[in-house]
C-alpha cells in the first residue's frame, strides 16, 4: 500500500489547511519543490500535489511550482485543484504529471470526466471530498447532496485509475481516518480507493492498512508528516508490510 505526501500550494508556498478552510493555513516551506525532493528521499514512490488557489479559483495558479515540483523528484506525482477542461488536463500531462484529479468536475461535468477518462485511460483521478456524508466541490466550499458512494458508481466503468476520498472534517486536523466511510465506499465500487484526511500517526497508518483487502490501495498524509508527528520512512514500511514478496 502507497503512503503518499501530500504538497500543498497556496501562493507558490507549501502550506496545510485545516478542514480545507482557505484563512487556516500553515506555512511549511517556501519552496515546495524541496519539500517534493525531501519527501522523495526519504522513499516516496508518489506525491499528491494540490493548486489550493486553483481549487477555488476554477483554474490553475502555481502551475510553475508544479512543473517545478515534476522536475524534481522522479516519482510520479498526481496533481489536483482547478482542473475543468481538457486544456488543463493536458497541459499538466506535458509537464511530467502522471495523474491529474478531478474534483469538481467530477459532479458539476461527467461528460468532461468521461472524455477525459477515454483520451488518457488510467491517468485521471476522481477526488472525491465529503463532508457529513456528503460531496463538497469548488475547493470545499460548495456541498451537494450527493453521497460518495453514488458519486463515484457513476464512474465505474469510466477507466478511472483510483479514488481519492477525503473526509473534510478531518483534513489538517490529525483526528484520525474515516476507516469506516473509507471502507464503505471501497466495498461499493470497483475502482481502486485512496484514502485521505486525518492520518496522524503510525496507528492511523496500520488502521488504514487493514482496509486493503477491501480494496484501499493507498493513503494521504500531509500535516502529520510536516509536524514530525508521523515519519514517512516508518510509515512506508508499515504499509509495505505483507504487500510484497
Amino acid at each position: 500500500m502507497l503512503v503518499i505526501p501530500a504538497v500543498d500550494i497556496k501562493d507558490g508556498r507549501c502550506v496545510r489547511l485545516e478542514q480545507g478552510r482557505m484563512s487556516r493555513e500553515t506555512v511549511f516551506s517556501e519552496s515546495p519543490e524541496r519539500m517534493a525532493e525531501q519527501w522523495y528521499a526519504k522513499g516516496a514512490q508518489r506525491l499528491h500535489v494540490v493548486d489550493l488557489d486553483g481549487a477555488v479559483g476554477g483554474r490553475p495558479v502555481n502551475r510553475d511550482v508544479i512543473r517545478k515540483i515534476a522536475a524534481a523528484a522522479p516519482i510520479p506525482v498526481q496533481i489536483g485543484g482547478g482542473i475543468r477542461d481538457m486544456e488543463t488536463l493536458e497541459a499538466y500531462l506535458e509537464l511530467g504529471v502522471q495523474y491529474a484529479i478531478l474534483g469538481t468536475a467530477v459532479h458539476k461535468d461527467p461528460g468532461f470526466v468521461a472524455q477525459a477518462c477515454e483520451r488518457h485511460p488510467g491517468r485521471v483521478i476522481l477526488g472525491i471530498d465529503a463532508r457529513k456524508g456528503r460531496v463538497a466541490v469548488e475547493g470545499w466550499t460548495e456541498e451537494t447532496t450527493v453521497g460518495p458512494v453514488e458519486l463515484a458508481k457513476r464512474f465505474e466503468e469510466a477507466g478511472v485509475a483510483a479514488v481519492i476520498y477525503t473526509d473534510i472534517q478531518r483534513d489538517g486536523m490529525r483526528t484520525g481516518p474515516n476507516v469506516e466511510g473509507t471502507r464503505q465506499l471501497a466495498r461499493a465500487v470497483k475502482i481502486p480507493v485512496i484514502a485521505s484526511g486525518g492520518i496522524s500517526d503510525l496507528a492511523d497508518v496500520l488502521r488504514v492498512k487493514e482496509l486493503e483487502v477491501e480494496g484501499v490501495v493507498g493513503m494521504i498524509t500531509g500535516r502529520a508528516l510536516y509536524d514530525g508527528s508521523l515519519d514517512l520512512a516508518e510509515a512506508i514500511r508499515a504499509a509495505r508490510q505483507g504487500s510484497e514478496g
